[in-house]
């Protein structure tokens, strides 16, 4: 399973991205930076598209993945979400006031992005993929996913405060090889974390006690304008196991 961070930073600014996480090529995990992040030959490769909750940083470049790709594929993007998240979509969205609806471009029957609705901890596969949805402690919806594919295992919970069900879910995968989350501000502003359902090192430090042992963790989502201080605090949690992303369009192994 590749895994290419085409954008995982917590705002944007020249040098930071969205979140946007590509696997193989054609399985996308939300889509804030996926059509500024990537060629448009590469956008239309996509097939399947995840998404985990639907702040702006998360779903904006959904309005321009289907703009570019208009026309080209001869399938529809398919796209998998919880009814709620849907829902905000599609209201606030893909409305035809803030931008056309692609869900019904060029035909309701052949439409450029195709909503399919999922549930929490209801497991679906996607051709070779094994995806299972968890609720995670985020705006209201907000899930995670653990994906597999063959012998391999990685959790995506995306953005995310303290939260429990995911780990618990994690622990019963005999095959995880890795572990995405996230920590968005400094410990200086725990509080603004915690109202905002956010990590900082210090709240991640607490976390990795519940996560399943001995695996990587990466850990994306960062504020751009912290981005030098949270490298620092990252650091002091002492763990072996972190790799920060403070690169955009880098690319994992599992």
């Amino acid at each position: 399973m590749l895994v290419r961070i085409i954008g995982g930073h917590g705002g944007v600014s020249p040098g930071f991205r969205a979140t946007s996480y590509l696997i193989d090529g054609k399985l996308l995990i939300d889509a804030g930076s996926v059509a500024s992040g990537i060629q448009i030959g590469e956008q239309a490769n996509i097939d399947n598209i995840l998404i985990s909750h639907s702040h702006l940083d998360h779903i904006s470049d959904l309005a321009f993945l289907a703009d570019n790709c208009f026309g080209m594929k001869g399938r529809p993007f398919e796209v998998w979400t919880n009814p709620k998240i849907k829902k905000n979509i599609m209201t606030h969205l893909f409305n035809d006031e803030i931008w056309p609806d692609f869900s019904k471009l060029p035909s309701a029957d052949n439409p450029t992005m195709r909503f399919h609705e999922i549930d929490e901890e209801v497991e679906f596969t996607l051709g070779e993929y094994k995806i299972t949805p968890v609720r995670v402690n985020h705006q209201e919806g907000a899930m995670g996913f653990i994906i597999e594919k063959g012998d391999c295992a990685v959790v995506f919970t995306q953005d995310t405060g303290p939260t429990d069900r995911i780990w618990e879910v994690a622990k019963t995968k005999k095959n995880l090889k890795g572990i995405f989350t996230e920590v968005s501000f400094p410990n200086n502003l725990i509080q603004v974390a915690i109202d905002s359902q956010h990590h900082t090192p210090s709240t991640m430090s607490e976390e990795i006690k519940k996560m399943p042992g001995e695996v990587p963790i990466f850990l994306g989502h960062l504020k751009p304008n912290f981005q030098e201080l949270l490298f620092k605090e990252i650091a002091d949690i002492g763990c072996d196991r972190i790799t920060v992303l403070g690169s955009d369009d880098t690319s994992y192994m599992f």
